[in-house]
């Protein structure tokens, strides 16, 4: 089974759900960027530094230091049997980093999982999460309701809808992924690494395609 892969989609399409199923599924190291940006910026390494610049802001890290962060995490032993990147790359100027980055350690991506969602179905999933403000739990008004409606089960706060899981915000989230990331999908694509998911179906079944997708590949 392959095991060196990135899972790209836009944001609520479940990339980051599979990658971490698939990840223990599989026992290899479920990389996303936020986990990398959270801890050099935790542990106040350089990069971490030099991140927590723009963070603070709001902006998007550039890509020398999210690259450098990368090739980081990829000199770790725990990489050797595999990994799957999710976030990573975003544009095809780090599809091109990671690639030659992969080359000078003769490894080679094996295969990039496009999880692709209407916008309908998006927004109704992220729309619908809740967050207790205290211990971070993570609910669905449909999917997941905590047992009492608008109560954290660990610790009895009151839930939170995020400024990100606004519908307004999500769109426009939605129109900058169709904009930045398709010259992406079409870079893998071309080197015919590209597989795509229906991430309309349940969590479950989306698994189950994954599963079958790397067991053919």
């Amino acid at each position: 089974m392959k095991t060196r892969m990135i899972f790209v989609g836009p944001p609520g399409a479940g990339k980051g759900s599979q990658a971490k199923i698939i990840s223990q599924t599989l026992n290899i190291p479920h990389i996303s960027t936020g986990d990398m940006f959270r801890t050099h910026i935790k542990g106040s390494t350089p990069l971490g530094l030099e991140a927590k610049k723009y963070t603070d802001q709001g902006l998007l890290v550039p890509d020398d230091v999210t690259n450098q962060m990368v090739k980081d995490r990829l000199s770790q032993k725990d990489v050797e049997k595999g990994f799957i990147f999710d976030g990573y790359p975003r544009t095809p100027d780090q599809a091109i980093f990671l690639d030659n980055l992969l080359t000078v350690t003769n490894q080679k991506l094996d295969i990039v999982l496009n999880i692709s969602s209407s916008d309908e179905v998006i927004v109704k999933r992220i729309t619908g999460r809740r967050t207790c403000p205290v211990c971070g739990a993570i609910y669905h008004v449909d999917n997941y309701p905590p047992k009492v409606a608008g109560i954290c089960d660990n610790d009895g706060a009151t839930l939170v809808q995020r400024k990100d899981d606004q519908k307004e915000t999500i769109i426009r989230r939605l129109s900058v992924y169709k904009e930045e990331t398709f010259p992406l999908i079409k870079y893998y694509a071309n080197k015919n690494l590209l597989m795509d998911v229906d991430g309309n179906q349940p969590l479950e079944m989306i698994t189950k395609h994954v599963l079958e997708i790397l067991e053919q590949k």
